[in-house]
């Protein structure tokens, strides 16, 4: 499967965020990246057997799949001038709730954004109850071309 270019997205609209949503694990899990704006970026999965645990609930990396792509893309859209990408450096998620059906929403923003680091949080909740299900936190090492 060919690389993604996320500079492809630049002016990011619906249909290339859609386009985006087919790629790789987003299309295999079902996230469907829904709109950026203020710096937000906003996804959703509807939930099914093929996301379910052996317990029966939502499986855990599904929560966090949804959350550190849109923390992922979103530091990509939002990478500082020079810089060619990022990698993933840190990660966190507090499970509160969890879902057996319905969709789940996530809403991911940057809480730093520095020449080396960027700091993201998101948010995941159950359309079905409201609640908030997790609280995501990530840290990305912004990546810049190696001189010679």
């Amino acid at each position: 499967m060919p690389h993604f270019d996320t500079a492809d997205l630049h002016p990011v609209t619906p249909e290339k965020l859609k386009e985006l949503s087919s790629y790789g694990l987003l299309g295999a899990i079902g996230i469907s990246l829904t709109r950026f704006d203020d710096a937000r970026l906003y996804g959703e999965v509807e939930v099914g057997d093929k996301h379910q645990a052996p317990n029966g609930y939502l499986h855990a990396g599904v929560v966090v799949s949804l959350a550190d792509t849109l923390c992922g893309i979103g530091c990509q859209l939002l990478l500082p001038d020079g810089a060619t990408g990022f990698t993933t450096v840190e990660l966190k998620t507090n499970f509160l709730s969890t879902a057996i059906a319905g969709t789940i929403y996530g809403v991911a923003h940057m809480v730093h954004g520095g020449r080396t680091t960027q700091v993201w949080d998101c948010q995941v909740t159950s359309g079905l109850t409201g609640k908030t299900m997790a609280e995501f936190r990530c840290t990305q090492l912004v990546v810049y071309p190696k001189h010679k």
